[in-house]
């Protein structure tokens, strides 16, 4: 048996204002063609098949074209919603699409049934079977009630969601009984996992105040296919339990390197019931993207490899991070003057964040109670660049100021001390003079 694992597909999804249709199209038929060469028995998309609850028609186009063509391959298809997907979008024609030979799971289902599927061989046979699990939203799990503190809100969700996946299990394996010889169990999620690694483009997901569900939890499937997260990656160390990733990249930090991107569909192998092997099927980058990253000097260079614009010719998207620190008023211009007749087009320009910036950032439990004026100052500075000679002087200029308000305010305050000292020193002598006059004044009264 073998299936093939993918997810977040986000059809529709505008990058910068720039249209993914081509990608999508590709992708899709690069797809078909990896399903026929190695004769695969299922597809799992894994959530979020479209970028919006109201996608455009053209992304309902290529998704109705896509299970159209599968059909061809005799492939079975199963599609999951995600946290992007609206439940009655995909719903609405779910009944009409298992007929052709496509399960849509939506939203959570009111019977545990429902969510427990056999998955056919191309001979017909009972090849696994799914524990086909969505994106669960919180009014679908639990219902709040009054008095619960968030710490009780949170295990409680947790504990609806590990519930469902062990009732599914439970179930699939009921049904496993029943077969003439056991086969493997497959499980899907939609959600963050512990640990998970995300990057720019995913949208944090609260399942009420559910930030992330604990691996631990899952049930012991043979294999676990999951959604939501762009990069893939496998979880909690265990090489049964991964997300495949989004096959195109969705954002600029999702490349690998400057030339290509890291995505990939897994496809899964089952041999006598258990899981034989995961193997990725890297995807080709269809829409070149690359990252350029230093000075101006360096951007200057690194473009000039790239070829003159040419009438027809596919061009490439740039991330140009600029990361020196000297605030150029005409930045975008002398982009733009650098990149006009190169045959690429810049969707991203921004300043890099210096490392000494990010590396304070990093400092845990660092509070300003526990730091001195200077050190505040020197955080502070620690934030910019001064490389050249100029910005040396400017910045012992900076410090010289510095160090002239602190000592004024320094002085300020101990002549306040000074002041209220003295003032404390004649209220103390004034006091011991009026308990002296008090007390002699009661002794003569008894005298």
């Amino acid at each position: 048996m073998r299936i093939i694992h993918t997810s977040d597909w986000h059809l529709g999804q505008y990058f910068y204002g720039k249209s993914r249709a081509a990608e999508h199209q590709a992708f899709m038929h690069w797809l078909l063609s990896q399903i026929e060469q190695h004769q695969v028995d299922a597809l799992i998309i894994a959530g979020d098949i479209f970028d919006t609850g109201t996608p455009p028609s053209y992304a309902r186009a290529l998704y109705n074209q896509f299970i159209v063509q599968i059909q061809q391959s005799g492939c079975q298809l199963i599609i999951l919603g995600g946290n992007h997907d609206s439940v009655s979008t995909l719903n609405e024609s779910r009944h009409l699409l298992a007929c052709l030979n496509t399960t849509v799971i939506p939203g959570a289902f009111d019977s545990i049934s429902e969510h427990v599927i056999p998955l056919k061989n191309r001979q017909g046979e009972v090849g696994a079977i799914l524990c086909g699990l969505p994106f669960l939203r919180p009014r679908d799990m639990v219902l709040s009630e009054s008095g619960e503190s968030s710490t009780d809100k949170q295990r409680k969700l947790g504990d609806a969601i590990s519930d469902l996946y062990q009732q599914c299990f439970e179930q699939a394996c009921a049904l496993n009984a029943t077969l003439a010889a056991p086969v493997a169990i497959v499980a899907t999620g939609h959600l963050t996992t512990v640990g998970a690694s995300t990057s720019e483009s995913v949208r944090d997901i609260y399942i009420g105040s559910l930030d992330a569900f604990n691996a631990s939890h899952f049930p012991p499937a043979d294999y676990i296919a999951l959604g939501h997260i762009h990069r893939p990656q496998v979880v909690a160390k265990s090489e049964h339990i991964r997300y495949s990733g989004s096959p195109i990249p969705l954002s600029f930090d999702e490349l690998s390197s400057q030339h290509q991107g890291n995505k990939s569909v897994f496809l899964v192998e089952f041999t006598e019931g258990k899981l034989h092997s995961v193997t990725p099927l890297m995807v080709p980058l269809f829409q070149p993207m690359q990252v350029l990253k230093g000075d101006l000097a360096s951007i200057e260079q690194q473009l000039s490899v790239f070829d003159d614009k040419l009438t027809g010719e596919q061009t490439t998207w740039l991330s140009i991070e600029i990361s020196q620190q000297d605030y150029l008023s005409d930045l975008q211009s002398r982009i733009a003057e650098l990149t006009q007749d190169k045959a690429v087009e810049v969707l991203q320009l921004k300043r890099a964040r210096s490392q000494r910036q990010q590396h304070i950032k990093q400092l845990d439990n660092e509070t300003l109670s526990e730091l001195s004026v200077s050190q505040v100052f020197a955080r502070r500075l620690a934030q910019e660049q001064f490389e050249t000679d100029a910005q040396q002087a400017q910045l012992s200029r900076i410090k010289q100021c510095f160090e002239q308000v602190v000592a004024e305010v320094e002085s300020d305050r101990n002549s306040q001390e000074t002041a209220a000292s003295h003032v404390l020193q004649e209220s103390t002598h004034t006091s011991k003079l009026t308990e002296k006059t008090i007390d002699n004044a009661q002794d003569g009264e008894q005298a």
